[in-house]
């Protein structure tokens, strides 16, 4: 089994998260971590899990607008300067069951003020025919920039260990 973990980041908040997902899977499995703009667009035959994420803008997924925005307050270069999520899912093909499951960072305030990104993250998959096995997952930023809560960095390792224990010693497709 091998895990594919694709991440858009502005400031490295969301980055910090994919790679401690990432670290949490590794610990079961081999993992893949790729930023956005360098991820193909088919998933390969030997991923066994997808795992999606970046940050929440305006309620959802960002946009060219909303990055343009993030760039404005950024004091150094965006880690995601390309395509978002919302553009690369849009141009992946489907999924055909492979398992998936997907995160975002958002400001530490309640869901309905901030919106998701990971929730449209799993509609989108899930048009896709990707079968999605775990309920979208935010980690918690203080501002928009950040910096990130206290534990989440821990937080997001433990869950990936827990997907990874889930899919640990599944066949690979073939």
């Amino acid at each position: 089994m091998s895990a594919l973990v694709v991440y858009e980041s502005m400031f490295g908040n969301t980055q910090t998260i994919a790679r401690a997902i990432a670290e949490g899977l590794a610990t079961h499995t081999r993992v893949e971590l790729v930023e956005v703009s360098k991820a193909t667009t088919t998933i390969d035959s030997g991923v066994e899990l997808l795992v999606a994420g970046g940050p929440t803008h305006v309620l959802g997924m960002t946009r060219p607008r909303t990055r343009d925005e993030a760039a404005k307050q950024a004091e150094r270069p965006l880690v995601s300067p390309g395509i978002g999520m919302r553009e690369w899912l849009a141009a992946l093909r489907p999924g055909n069951g492979v398992p998936a499951a997907t995160f975002d960072t958002r400001i530490n305030k309640p869901r309905w003020m901030t919106g998701s990104a990971a929730r449209g993250f799993d509609k989108a998959l899930r048009k896709l025919g990707f079968r999605l096995v775990a309920p979208p997952g935010s980690s918690l930023v203080a501002s928009t920039p950040g910096p990130l809560d206290d534990g989440e960095v821990d937080r997001a390792r433990r869950w990936g260990a827990e997907l990874g224990t889930r899919f640990a010693g599944r066949q690979v497709r073939g």
